[in-house]
């Protein structure tokens, strides 16, 4: 039965072009004009954040679009800010679309006195009044349960395997998944039971926070094309080096796909240099002038899957099925032509 409440969807400054993108798609699908609301997030002298909405949302569903990626803090406060002030205009509900969720690496106390920011974002969220969540690629799994509110974590490998089976349609049998750590493992292997390729290992050791010691190759990936799969890539220091351990292992070629490009201070010109042949992001972050221009980079939309997964929010209708090739390959055969 048709909901009584429309979508409507309202954006904050850190990903614009991805939210467009999604209403643009919404348009497409529902055969009405989809555009995000009109609103205005800005600035005062000082710093604070300033949001007026220029639309009536009374009754609406409202879906507020904005990854809390650099910098983090500014577009956390506007994700809060917009939120209070949905709430304040009697918006029937508020779901938060965040594509990349800041602090996730913070997820429990590695150390004695440190904090577990990642649920004091929760507890943020929540208390400005947001109802659900919805994000992609989670740095860890059990961060849903932070919320107590329902959380859609979206996964980029459904997407990623469309990708490698486009890319590499002739060479499906020379492929090895490779986890950059040991903690990735489970990312991986689900690519690589999508794609039907062997999977393998980089188990790293450090001594300090942000320095990798030594690497090894778990598994034999001599003569393969190796696909390292993970969430993240900061300042490619660790790819960039697990790239060289994999050719220096006999690896006939080393390509990256990472939802995440947060690709911070020499992340670029490390990838530029490095041994890989291409590094695949997706668009939760907002592409840098410098990622975009770079050679080896390629990005992959997640508007589709976005769009779709917010409809069916909407529609009371399964998120989860948006995980099936034969529910995703559709929404993206314009990009990917699947024989």
């Amino acid at each position: 039965m048709p909901t009584l409440h429309e979508p409507k969807l309202i954006a904050g400054n850190a990903n614009l072009p991805l939210a467009e993108t999604i209403a643009r798609r919404m348009s497409l699908h529902r055969g009405v004009d989809q555009g995000l609301v009109d609103a205005r997030v800005e600035r005062f002298n000082d710093g604070e954040i300033f949001v007026e909405v220029f639309e009536n949302v009374r009754g609406e569903d409202m879906f507020i679009i904005q990854p809390t990626s650099n910098p983090a803090n500014d577009n956390l406060m506007e994700l809060l800010i917009i939120a209070d002030a949905l709430r304040r205009s009697s918006a029937q509900r508020i779901t938060a679309v965040i594509p990349y969720f800041g602090y996730a690496r913070q997820d429990r106390r590695t150390k004695a006195r440190t904090p577990i920011t990642a649920k004091l974002v929760a507890n943020m969220l929540t208390g400005a009044g947001i109802e659900r969540v919805l994000t992609m690629d989670l740095h860890a799994a059990q961060i849903q349960g932070f919320f107590d509110m329902p959380v859609d974590n979206l996964y980029a490998s459904p997407i990623f395997a469309l990708d490698v089976k486009t890319q590499f349609k002739d060479r499906l049998d020379e492929i090895m998944v490779v986890s950059p750590d040991v903690g990735g493992v489970a990312r991986a292997r689900e690519l690589a039971k999508r794609i039907g390729a062997p999977l393998s290992i980089v188990d790293k050791r450090r001594e300090k926070a942000g320095e990798v010691a030594e690497m090894t190759v778990i598994g034999d990936v001599k003569d393969k094309i190796c696909l390292i799969v993970d969430d993240i890539c900061d300042t490619a220091g660790t790819l960039c080096k697990a790239a060289q351990v994999l050719m220096d292992n006999g690896a006939k070629e080393v390509h990256s796909y990472i939802t995440h490009g947060v690709m911070s201070g020499p992340a670029v010109e490390r990838v530029t240099n490095s041994v890989m042949k291409s590094l695949v992001l997706s668009d939760t972050i907002l592409p840098t002038p410098e990622v975009t221009k770079a050679a080896n980079i390629r990005i992959v939309p997640t508007a589709p899957i976005f769009t779709q997964a917010i409809l069916n929010i909407w529609n009371g209708t399964s998120v989860s099925s948006l995980f099936e090739d034969k529910t995703l390959t559709p929404i993206y055969e314009s990009l990917y032509h699947m024989e």
